[in-house]
């Protein structure tokens, strides 16, 4: 079926994306928006624009793609993205679903049927199980999504108790199921992913892959491609988990498979059945625009009668894999947040200045003059670098960062251009725990020369855990310490629970309440012990940034 109009249920930076790609298609664009939304860049950009009621009730885009004649749905990612219930109700409504089948969703999307199926197609995942059974450190994570929503490091019995609970409240709030599961907890691997494309015919093609190492919250802020941890014969192999396992559950449409890293070894994580914030990089280092690929999917058309798709190794049918020598370079992307450069805690307020670089990428989700809300994903933007090596590449992006400038709130910008200078990242050897060998912010290490730094092994136990940023602590205490602590907000949020009450005797870090922003919780904690003078909140009141919260006496 061709496509003339299609709606995306989405927002932001991501459904902007989608509407470019469309106006080269000669495809009408439909935007959503939520009652608190209305002014924000993707309805701006939009043939048309209907209101909803929100982005999470599947029954609204339908209607508003009903209401204006769209033919297709493209999810894009978070909200609906990954719900195989909405993907089933668009096709029953006679509307083309941009994404992958239902069944596919309900299978990769589910983590724990997702890791059965990876097992019994041979791909070697990471064990799961009871606490008791697999240990500590552990980590639990949703069973319906990702992004870092609902996922909790636990070191010892006695936090489990509290992590599962907050992991299934958050997880209920972000994708509306609850459930959670515990796997071991594999300390300082690399994060890699695989890109995927897959077809209605039969044809899975693995694109290569995605360094994603370095995250905060356990979401990604810098992204490249190709790995520098990668040579060819791992990357095949990679490339072929990948492929077998969208083989085993018949998928269709572009999906990201991802993988943890540990030298040689690797083990399968979960396949994202939507396109990742990340894709830029693809795209750039293959001359493939995947949202165009997705659409081509959605209307019946096969991989192979792209000739960009086609790729030397396997017949097209059997899961051709881009090889390196058909990779055009080196991108990286970081990703400019409206949030603090230590932190990490969301923010929000009105962009009142916005520069963005011209030299390289960028994919904005606001405009100068922009609301940053409370309610939604604190993204300004996306900025992807290109270059004909690894070095060229940083280099074009640190300088694209230093002709960034945004005023009127805070932002991750200082962080970003701290993380493209620092030598263990230029150097291409970062995992998953950078940020907490690395504070944000804090003067690198003298490295010594490369040439010196890789023939010797030093053969040392690795550098013990530490904690990332301190975001417990982040809800600052004011007035003197002998007498009394005033704890504010340290970010606009809604109060999800109070767990304290005026003339309780608290402990040094105990968790007095805890604050919603963005979809994440963040506690605001007891810097001492002392009693609990006044609460000045409830649960269910929206705060703004510096609200007073709660005083304290010793």
């Amino acid at each position: 079926m061709e496509i003339h109009k299609l709606l995306v249920a989405n927002r932001g930076e991501i459904a902007a994306r989608v509407f470019r790609t469309c106006r080269q298609l000669g495809i009408g664009t439909v935007a959503v928006v939520a009652p608190d939304d209305g002014g924000s860049l993707h309805a701006r950009v939009a043939d048309e624009v209907v209101e909803i009621a929100g982005y999470l009730a599947s029954e609204e885009h339908i209607r508003a793609a009903k209401q204006t004649g769209a033919d297709a749905i493209h999810p894009g990612y978070g909200f609906l993205a990954e719900n195989a219930d909405f993907a089933e109700a668009v096709e029953a409504a006679e509307l083309v679903f941009v994404g992958p089948s239902p069944d596919a969703l309900r299978a990769g999307g589910d983590k724990l049927e997702a890791k059965r199926i990876a097992r019994e197609a041979g791909v070697p995942v990471v064990p799961q199980g009871e606490p008791n059974e697999i240990g500590y450190p552990l980590v639990i994570k949703a069973a319906a999504g990702g992004g870092g929503r609902g996922m909790r490091v636990v070191r010892s019995p006695e936090e489990l108790d509290a992590a599962l609970e907050a992991a299934r409240r958050e997880a209920l709030t972000a994708f509306g199921d609850d459930r959670v599961f515990c796997e071991r907890y594999v300390e300082r691997p690399r994060h890699v992913e695989i890109q995927l494309l897959a077809d209605a015919h039969g044809s899975v093609l693995a694109l290569g892959e995605r360094e994603c190492s370095i995250q905060r919250r356990h979401q990604k802020v810098l992204e490249e491609a190709p790995s520098p941890a990668l040579d060819a014969p791992l990357r095949s192999e990679m490339c072929d988990a990948a492929v077998a396992f969208a083989r085993a559950i018949g998928y269709r449409s572009a999906g990201t498979a991802e993988f943890m890293l540990d030298g040689r070894d690797f083990w399968f994580l979960e396949l994202n059945g939507r396109i990742q914030v990340e894709h830029p990089v693809t795209e750039a280092v293959t001359g493939i625009d995947i949202v165009r690929e997705q659409i081509r999917i959605a209307q019946g058309e096969p991989l192979a009668s792209n000739s960009l798709l086609l790729a030397p190794g396997p017949a097209a049918g059997g899961g051709s894999v881009a090889r390196n020598s058909l990779l055009l370079g080196h991108a990286v992307e970081v990703r400019l947040y409206a949030e603090d450069p230590r932190t990490f805690l969301p923010q929000a307020g009105r962009v009142e200045r916005l520069r963005l670089p011209e030299t390289i990428r960028v994919d904005a989700g606001v405009e100068e003059g922009d609301e940053v809300a409370v309610g939604y994903d604190p993204m300004i933007a996306k900025l992807v670098a290109h270059g004909e090596t690894r070095d060229e590449a940083f280099a074009h992006l640190g300088a694209a960062l230093a002709e960034t400038e945004v005023g009127g709130l805070t932002t991750n910008l200082p962080f970003l251009r701290w993380l493209v200078a620092h030598p263990a990242v230029l150097a291409g050897e970062t995992t998953t725990a950078f940020l907490e060998d690395h504070p944000p912010l804090s003067a690198p290490p003298r490295f010594p020369d490369r040439v010196w730094r890789h023939p010797w092994r030093l053969n040392l136990p690795p550098p013990p855990h530490r904690p990332p940023p301190d975001l417990e602590s982040a809800a600052h205490p004011h007035g003197p310490r002998a007498e009394q602590s005033s704890l504010t907000a340290p970010m606009p949020g809604t109060v999800i629970k109070v767990l304290a009450a005026p003339g309780d005797r608290v402990e040094p870090r105990q968790t007095l309440l805890l604050l919603e922003a963005m979809k994440m919780e963040t506690p605001v904690v007891s810097p001492y012990e002392a009693v609990v003078k006044a609460v000045h909140v409830a649960e269910g009141d929206r705060v703004a940034g510096n609200q007073l919260l709660v005083e304290l006496e010793e």
